[in-house]
């Protein structure tokens, strides 16, 4: 799992709930970082803040879902700030879930139940194609 977020306590939070599930957590403070992780580890899922230092959680959402390394694996965007606005345009280009700051552990991990399969595989399948869980109207939209 890689955490993307510029605030130490949320990275800490949730690498800590991560770690206790048997979770590798790889952690980033900016978008730049995190890119580069992303393309170099290979993680089954993404926390991605919204708002961060230079590149924003939208730009590297873009950057993320372009590169043929990276356009699969699924991403949480988390926010301390959900609007209609945002969580519509989180899903246009092609976000799997939103998650609004603060959140609880419950929460959490139902949300990487519902992306990942038992074998930490990721549901998301391929450039657009059908997923089998509720998501899939959501990614078909944002594919389309």
């Amino acid at each position: 799992m890689l955490v993307i977020d510029d605030s130490a306590t949320i990275v800490a939070l949730l690498a800590r709930m991560l770690r206790q599930n048997d979770y590798h957590v790889l952690e980033a403070a900016d978008a730049e970082q995190g890119l580069e992780i992303a393309r170099t580890q290979s993680p089954e899922l993404i926390f991605l803040d919204i708002v961060l230092p230079g590149m924003d959680g939208f730009a590297a959402l873009r950057q993320l879902r372009r590169d043929p390394y990276t356009r699969d694996i699924p991403v949480i965007m988390i926010s301390g700030n959900e609007q209609a606005t945002e969580q519509f345009y989180v899903h246009r280009i092609g976000a799997d879930d939103f998650m609004k700051k603060p959140f609880s552990r419950a929460e959490v991990f139902a949300r990487i139940e519902r992306l990942l399969d038992a074998n930490r595989v990721p549901k998301r399948l391929p450039q657009g194609g059908a997923q089998g869980s509720d998501a899939g109207e959501d990614e078909a939209a944002a594919a389309s």
